[in-house]
Formats: structure tokens, C-alpha cells, sequence
């Protein structure tokens, strides 16, 4: 019996394969599942035309047996086999398929799944084996094939008996080499775990003697005993739930399906089933969680979907599926559209995926705001959890990223100063009244702390709505946004409310209190970009602003993220030239210039305090208002 050779290049890419092309030694068995699987598509496909095959869908099955003794895997199928011929070319010759030159000599709209495409996902059982063997009968022969390799050395192929038509395939696992444990695949749990995770929704069934704890019969009830039974199990679901009419399966299967998937004790907030045919035809089955995981902001938090292609797993965590901002979204896409690599790990063009990820982002986002339409305690609820994230959305379309900023706009909420709630920014304009400009919001770190800031005073007196921005990433969402329906955003505490008539106010009583606002400056220095006086205070005597660009909130926020980097925003203090405080001021200017200066430099604090900012010198305010106590 002569041994054959592979072809040079067959020799180098089995060598390649071996130690370079799959990620993880594990997916051996995904690959000789799938082929399994394909044989038996192909001898059901034939059985539509050929009365004289007497096997029906339900009559197909493979069976996986371990035997540690002999340290093999045997991975059987009664699906169409292979003759001499068929070991020659698909076999002999790594990366010639006969799967994919199958699934292109089938008519069109055949329903067929042929997994297999480039004929090398056999070679993968080379990461664990030793050598293998391959024992098959064709389907219409009589005689049957032996198929054996060690690996790159080469083949043979001798003739062999063999009942029934299918093919076995023997793999003989290697010896553990240091920290390389071949024998875990020699554990008939570690390797039903391994059908559960890459092959579940394998149309057949796959079944394997697996070991079961069983309670003796006559023991006591007191003291009962158990016994390990063997016992044939099928392993695999075979229909993903995803594949089936949404009317044929419960919320209660959904909700199982996926607390057990992603390991959730919590059902989720939303389930979204989609089913889409046309350019890249896919089926999805997302759900929005109910809570925010606790590791979702963490470094090893991994986002994605799960991705199949005709029901094998090919990838645990796809990012490329949705835009970042929906990375708590969970879930499965299933396409037999997808262009995989050699490995199947990994596309091999980018384009049907985004496809689908364009599809299904607009999809999730139309059925958000669908619950903020029909059930808003549970929208809001949801906000609470992954607000945050619809935000980052709307920073990330400002950097060229995919996300449509109109869309996720009409998702945010914020709290508002007369609803006393979280309202939408289209609730918001609804309300607004004909003369108002501009939607307002003021920036801060709590709702009763911006509730208190002097600037909100005169929007509060004409009844007129704020919307309060309580997280860093707020502002620089707003500045993104800019307007909406055609309403420019505007900053109660830093920008020009323009009300009115206050412009000419402001000229009149600045030029009549030039000497107040020169001193004031003078005294203060650097401490100030600059000293005016106030359009937007009432009662208050003071505030601080930044006027416009970037805010008081935005500096606190830099320093946080990047506390190396100097970074402070000017700061303009506005005086209310109404107030006792500043007639005071003024006063003292005339009689006491010592105590004027106490006074500006308590105001300039005062007006920091209020703003939310930290004092220079602590301290020294201290002392500045025991001194006007004596």
C-alpha cells in the first residue's frame, strides 16, 4: 500500500493551518461537525429527486464517541459519503471543496446549507491528532474507502468494508506536551460543552454517551445514594430559537433563552426579533438588558453579538455589528450570506457586514423609541441604565462615526426645570412658546444644584423651560447637536439669553458703572479674564460664567480625564449692579478702597462657589469674611 504525497502547496498550507490559521485549537471539532452536517445536506437534497433513498430529514443524525483508552475521537454521519475519487480530490488535495462546489451545482433557492467552502477546515483536527483515519461509503457504491494520514507526510487510501452509507472520522488525540492538554478532549463533558457552543443549531442531531448521576433504587430516604450511568443524549438544540416564527414562541422561551445565553438573572427590558432578505439576507434575535452590567464601563467588558452563518458559530463577540453606543445590546445574527475567511473566523469582506449592521441599527433604535412612545416608566428606567451610552452616540457621529445624530437626538431625555422631570427635546419644543428662540439648558452636577444657580432666575420668572445637564458628557453632546427642529441649544449659565431689550440696558448702566467694574478687575488681576456687568441676575448679586465655548463643567471634566494636562477655562464674574451688594461695593469704593477690594475678592469667591468651582485660597475666604465681622 504506497503512500501518496500531498501537493507542495497542500504541504505548506497544511503546516500553516496547523500553527497559524485557527485562533483556538477547539474549533477542530466545529469544523468536522459542519462537515458532517454537509454531507447529510447533500444526500437529503438528492432524496428530493430520488425515490430510492429511503431516509427522511428526521432519519440523519451524527454520532460523536469518546474512547480515552485509545485516545481517539469518532465523529460519524450517515450522510452521502465519499468514493475514491471524492478522497482524492477533497482530501488529498487541501482546500479543494467539494461542499462549495456542491452548493454552486445546486439550482438556485434550493434549501441547502452548505457550511463547508474552502476544504480545510478537515485539516483543522491536525491541531489536536496525531492522525486520522476516515472510513466511507458513498451513497449508490458497494465498496467503501479507508482515507489515513499522520499529517503532512502524506496519505493513503485502501479499500475497506463498511455496512452502512455515511462516513466515520477517527481522530487520535496527541499526547499532552507541557502546557499544550491535548486530553481535555478526551472528556466527554469538556466536548458536549464544545457542540453546545459552536454547533447547537446544527439542523441534526448530535449525540454522545454522556455520564449521568442516578439514585440507586431501593436506597433510604435519609441517606440516598447515587450511581453514574451512561446514557445517550442528544446534545445540540438544532432549531436556534431565532429561526422560528416569533408567533410559535413564547416570551418566556425568549426570556430563558437569554438569561441562560448571557448569563443575565435579570429578563430583559426588550426583546427584538428581525428577519431580513435582500441584499444580505439575516435573521437576528437582540435584547436591550434591564440593568446595566456591573463591569459594563470595564476594560474586559466585551460587547458584540454573537455571529452565525447557518446556524455554526463563527464568531463569540462581533463588535462590527453595532456602533458602539449599542454595546449593551445582546444577542445572535444568523446569515448564510457571509464571506468567510480560510478559518472562518473572520470575514473576508466587510460589506455584507455592514450591511447588517446599518439594518439592524435602525431597526433597535425604531424599537427604543417605540418604548419611550408606549410604556416611557420603562423607557426611562432604560435611560437610567444606557442614556450615557445614546450620548457617547451622538459625540461619535461628530467624529465621522456611523451614528445618526437627528435619530439618537430623538432618544435623549433630560430633566426639566418646570415639568419637574425627564422630558424629550421634541416634548421640550412642543411647549415652547412662540416668542422663545432658542431651548435652554443650564450645565451642573446634581438637578438641586443647577436648580439653584443665579443664572436660571429670569427664564424661571417668564415660565420659560431649562433643561438641566447633570453628566460630564452632557455639554459636549449639546455642542454636537447644536439645534434642534431648527431651535438653536443655548446655555442659561454662559451664553446671551437674549430676551429682549437688555443689550442697550447693559451698554447704558456699564458705561455709568465703568469706575466699579475697572476696580474690580484691577483688584482681582489674573483671577479674571473679566468683569461685567449682569444681564441674566435678579436677586443674586453674583455669578461666574465662561462665556461661550467651553464651560465650567467641561473643565472639570478634562482635569478628571486627563488631570496631567493643564486646562482652565476663562472666567468672567458678572456683577448685578441692582444689588445691595454691589451699592455696597460702590460705597466703599468712595470711603474705604481697602474694604472695597475685601469686598470684590469675597464676591469673586462667592460667585466660584456658587459656579461649583474650587477656591484658590480657602483660607484666605475665611479670613476675608471674619474680617467684616469685627
Amino acid at each position: 500500500m504506497a503512500k501518496k504525497q500531498f501537493k507542495a502547496e497542500s504541504k505548506r498550507l497544511l503546516d500553516l493551518m496547523i500553527n497559524s490559521i485557527y485562533t483556538h485549537k477547539e474549533i477542530f471539532l466545529r469544523e468536522i461537525l459542519s462537515n458532517a452536517s454537509d454531507a447529510m445536506d447533500k444526500l437529503a437534497y438528492l432524496s428530493l429527486t430520488d425515490d430510492k433513498i429511503e431516509l427522511r430529514r428526521e432519519d440523519f443524525g451524527i454520532d460523536v464517541r469518546i474512547d480515552a483508552d485509545t485516545r481517539t475521537i469518532t465523529v460519524s454521519d450517515n450522510g452521502i459519503g465519499m468514493d475514491k475519487d471524492d478522497l482524492e480530490n477533497h482530501l488529498g488535495v487541501i482546500a479543494s471543496s467539494g461542499s462549495l462546489k456542491f452548493r454552486d451545482e445546486v439550482e438556485e433557492g434550493a434549501d441547502v446549507d452548505i457550511i463547508g467552502q474552502f476544504g480545510v477546515g478537515f485539516y483543522s483536527a491536525f491541531m489536536v491528532a496525531s492522525e486520522i483515519t476516515v472510513v466511507t461509503r458513498k451513497y449508490g457504491a458497494e465498496q467503501a474507502y479507508r482515507w489515513h494520514s499522520a499529517g503532512a507526510d502524506g496519505y493513503t487510501v485502501t479499500e475497506c468494508e463498511k455496512e452502512s452509507v455515511g462516513t466515520d472520522v477517527i481522530m487520535v488525540i496527541k499526547e499532552d506536551e507541557g502546557e499544550e492538554t491535548y486530553s481535555e478532549y478526551l472528556d466527554a463533558q469538556r466536548v458536549a460543552q464544545l457542540v453546545r457552543k459552536y454547533s447547537d443549531y446544527i439542523r441534526y442531531p448530535i449525540r454522545m454517551t454522556l455520564p449521568q448521576s442516578r439514585r440507586k433504587e431501593g436506597s433510604p430516604d435519609d441517606k440516598p445514594e447515587f450511581e453514574t450511568v451512561y446514557e445517550e443524549q442528544t446534545v445540540n438544540s438544532m432549531v436556534p430559537l431565532w429561526q422560528r416564527k416569533r408567533s410559535e414562541v413564547t416570551d418566556e422561551e425568549y426570556e430563558k433563552f437569554y438569561m441562560e445565553k448571557f448569563h443575565d438573572w435579570q429578563k430583559p427590558r426588550r426583546i427584538l426579533t428581525v428577519s431580513v432578505e435582500g441584499a444580505v439576507t439575516y435573521k437576528a434575535l437582540v435584547y436591550v438588558p434591564s440593568q446595566r452590567p456591573y463591569n459594563y464601563y470595564a476594560e474586559e467588558y466585551k460587547s458584540g453579538l454573537q455571529l452565525y452563518s447557518a446556524g455554526v458559530l463563527i464568531m463569540e463577540d462581533c463588535s462590527d455589528l453595532l456602533p458602539d453606543y449599542l454595546r449593551f445590546v445582546r444577542g445572535v445574527v444568523d446569515s448564510p450570506d457571509l464571506s468567510l475567511n480560510i478559518s472562518r473566523e473572520l470575514l473576508q469582506h466587510d460589506r455584507q457586514l455592514k450591511v447588517i449592521a446599518t439594518s439592524l441599527e435602525k431597526k433597535i433604535r425604531g424599537d427604543l423609541e417605540k418604548l419611550m412612545r408606549e410604556e416611557r416608566e420603562s423607557y426611562e428606567a432604560f435611560f437610567h441604565s444606557f442614556g450615557r451610552s445614546l450620548k457617547y452616540g451622538v459625540l461619535g457621529s461628530a467624529r465621522g462615526g456611523a451614528s445618526d445624530k437627528d435619530a439618537l437626538c430623538e432618544l435623549l431625555l433630560y430633566y426639566s426645570s418646570t415639568e419637574k422631570k425627564l422630558v424629550s427635546l421634541r416634548e421640550y419644543v412642543d411647549r415652547m412658546s412662540e416668542e422663545q428662540k432658542y431651548i435652554y439648558y443650564a450645565p451642573g452636577t446634581s438637578v438641586a444644584q443647577i436648580d439653584r444657580l443665579p443664572q436660571t432666575e429670569l427664564l424661571k420668572e417668564k415660565n420659560w423651560e431649562i433643561l438641566y445637564l447633570t453628566e460630564d458628557i452632557d455639554e459636549f453632546a449639546v455642542q454636537v447637536i447644536g439645534s434642534y427642529a431648527e431651535k438653536p441649544l443655548r446655555s442659561v449659565v454662559d451664553g446671551d439669553l437674549e430676551l429682549g431689550d437688555e443689550k442697550d440696558k447693559e451698554e447704558n448702566a456699564s458705561e455709568e458703572k465703568k469706575s466699579v467694574l475697572d476696580f474690580v478687575k484691577e483688584t482681582l488681576g489674573d483671577r479674571v479674564r473679566e468683569v461685567r456687568l449682569s444681564k441674566r441676575l435678579k436677586t443674586h448679586p453674583v455669578c461666574m460664567t465662561a462665556g461661550e465655548g467651553m464651560s465650567f463643567e467641561m473643565e472639570k471634566y478634562m482635569r478628571a480625564v486627563q488631570p496631567e494636562v493643564p486646562f482652565a477655562v476663562g472666567r468672567i464674574l458678572e456683577l448685578n449692579a441692582d444689588h445691595p451688594a454691589f451699592a455696597a461695593l460702590e460705597a466703599a469704593m468712595e470711603s474705604d478702597r481697602e474694604k472695597a477690594a475685601t469686598y470684590a475678592k469675597i464676591l469673586c469667591d462667592q460667585a466660584a462657589l456658587i459656579a461649583g468651582l474650587e477656591l484658590e485660597d480657602p483660607g484666605e475666604y475665611t479670613d476675608l469674611v471674619c474680617s467684616l465681622m469685627k
